[in-house]
C-alpha cells in the first residue's frame, strides 16, 4: 500500500509518497504535516487541523500529543463566551526560537529580532556613514544586535540563526567580494565576526535579494512567483524571482546591475538649477524629485534620463526571464510618485510583454525582513526536512 502526503511550508511544498512498511517514516511525515498546517493557518482544534493536513483525526490526536512531548506544540488556554466545554486548540510554539535579520548599509545597520513564524518582535537601528573604517562598521553591528537582544527580551543563545543583508557582490559562500557603496567593506569576514559574536548559524546575502524575498513573502509581491525587484537609490541593485526563489547566478552577482557604468545617479539627477548649489549628495535626488512635482521642466527632464537608463537595465532582465511583476523598491520607492508613470511608459515601449508595475510599501525594513524570512526557511529547511532523520526535541540546529 502506498500513501501521499502533501507538506506545504512558507516557500516550500513538497509531494511524497510512502510505503506501507515505512511505518516510522509515515509518521515524521505525517508530524511534519501538521506542523505545516498549525504554521500555515494559525491555532486549530483536532478536527480543523485534520481537515487541513488531510489526515484522520485518530492520526491528528496521536501526532498533537508526540509534537507536545518534543515541544514544537502546545495547547492554548480555552477561550471564553463559547457554549459548553471548549474544543481544545493548539499552536505551534514559534516562541521556542528567535531569528535575528540584520541589513547592513551605507547610511544604517537595522537589526530585527523575530520569533520562528518570521513575525518581529522588536527593532533596532544605527547610525553609520559609507567613510567609516571596517572596524567602527563592525562595532556598530555588534551595537545593534546587543541593543535589539535586549529590546525583545532575548539571550544571545535563544538566537538560533542569524541573517545579514550587506550592499555589494555577495558571494555564494556568503563573502562580501565587493562593495562599491561602502568604504573598507570588501573582503570584510562578516559571517565569522558574527558566528563568534552569536554562536549560532550565520548566513549573509546581498541586500536586494533579501528586499525581493520580503517583497514576495509580504510584500506587494505575494501573489506572484516571478518578479524584478529594483532596488534604487544612490546606487542601483536589482533582483530576479523566479518561481518564487531570489536567482544567485553562478557565483552570486546576479542583479549586480549598480556596477554598469550607465548607472551614474549622480551625474544623471544633478545639474538641475532648482537644486540649490551645496545640498548634499545623499539630499540632491530628494531635491530633483520635489522640484518635478513642484513643475519644474529641468527637474523632470533629468527624471527622464534616468528612468530611461533604468528602463534599459529592467527590460533587459524582462526579456531574459518575462516576469510578471516589477517591483520598485529601495529609497527611490518613496518618490514612486515620480517615477512609476515614465517608467511605465518607458516598459511598455521596450518590452514585448510588459510586466506590472508596483511600488514597495515595506519601507526601509524590506531588506531587515527579507532576512527574517530567509532565516525561517532555512530553519524550516534544516528542522522539518521530510528527507531528514525522526522529528527532533526543539532545539537550534547545530
Amino acid at each position: 500500500m502506498e500513501f501521499t502526503i502533501k507538506i506545504r511550508q512558507e516557500g516550500l511544498s513538497v509531494t511524497l509518497s510512502v510505503t506501507g512498511g515505512d511505518l516510522q517514516r509515515l509518521r515524521r511525515l505525517n508530524a511534519l504535516a501538521a506542523l505545516a498546517a498549525l504554521r500555515a493557518g494559525g491555532p486549530a482544534t483536532l478536527t480543523q487541523l485534520a481537515e487541513r493536513a488531510d489526515l484522520a483525526r485518530a492520526t491528528i490526536k496521536v501526532v498533537i500529543q508526540d509534537l507536545m512531548e518534543l515541544g514544537w506544540v502546545v495547547q492554548m488556554d480555552p477561550s471564553g463566551g463559547e457554549k459548553g466545554r471548549p474544543a481544545r486548540r493548539y499552536r505551534f510554539r514559534a516562541e521556542a526560537g528567535r531569528v535575528l535579520g540584520l541589513d547592513i548599509g551605507a547610511h544604517k545597520v537595522l537589526a530585527v529580532v523575530a520569533d520562528l513564524d518570521g513575525n518581529v518582535l522588536h527593532t533596532t537601528r544605527e547610525p553609520v556613514t559609507p567613510e567609516q573604517p571596517r572596524a567602527e562598521r563592525l562595532a556598530a553591528v555588534d551595537r545593534a544586535v546587543d541593543a535589539c537582544l535586549t529590546g525583545s527580551g532575548t539571550s544571545a543563545p535563544d538566537i538560533w540563526i542569524a541573517v545579514a543583508g550587506s550592499t555589494g557582490y555577495i558571494d555564494l559562500h556568503g563573502h562580501v567580494v565587493l562593495s562599491r557603496a561602502i568604504q573598507d567593506w570588501s573582503g570584510v569576514p562578516l559571517a565569522d565576526h558574527l558566528e563568534q559574536r552569536l554562536r549560532c548559524t550565520v548566513l549573509v546575502e546581498n541586500d536586494s535579494r533579501l528586499a525581493a524575498l520580503a517583497e514576495c513573502r509580504r510584500g506587494v509581491a505575494r501573489d506572484t512567483r516571478n518578479m524584478i525587484f529594483l532596488h534604487v537609490g544612490r546606487r542601483a541593485g536589482a533582483a530576479v524571482v523566479l518561481d518564487g526563489v531570489p536567482l544567485r547566478g553562478g557565483g552570486g552577482a546576479a542583479g549586480e546591475i549598480g556596477v554598469h557604468p550607465l548607472f551614474n545617479v549622480g551625474g544623471l539627477l544633478q545639474a538641475v538649477p532648482s537644486v540649490e548649489p551645496g545640498t548634499p549628495p545623499d539630499a540632491v535626488a530628494g531635491a530633483v524629485f520635489e522640484a518635478v512635482r513642484r513643475g519644474d521642466d529641468e527637474a523632470r527632464r533629468a527624471v527622464l534620463r534616468y528612468v530611461k537608463v533604468l528602463a534599459l537595465a529592467t527590460t533587459a532582465m524582462a526579456l531574459t526571464v518575462d516576469p510578471d511583476l516589477v517591483v520598485l523598491g529601495g529609497g527611490f520607492s518613496r518618490s514612486a510618485d515620480v517615477l512609476l508613470e515614465p517608467l511605465r511608459g518607458e516598459l511598455e515601449t521596450m518590452c514585448l510583454r510588459a510586466p506590472e508595475l508596483r511600488a514597495s510599501v515595506l519601507g526601509e525594513e524590506c531588506v531587515a525582513v527579507g532576512a527574517v524570512c530567509h532565516g525561517v526557511e532555512h530553519l524550516s529547511t534544516m528542522l522539518f526536512n521530510p528527507e531528514v532523520g525522526p522529528l527532533t526535541a526543539v532545539a537550534p540546529p547545530r
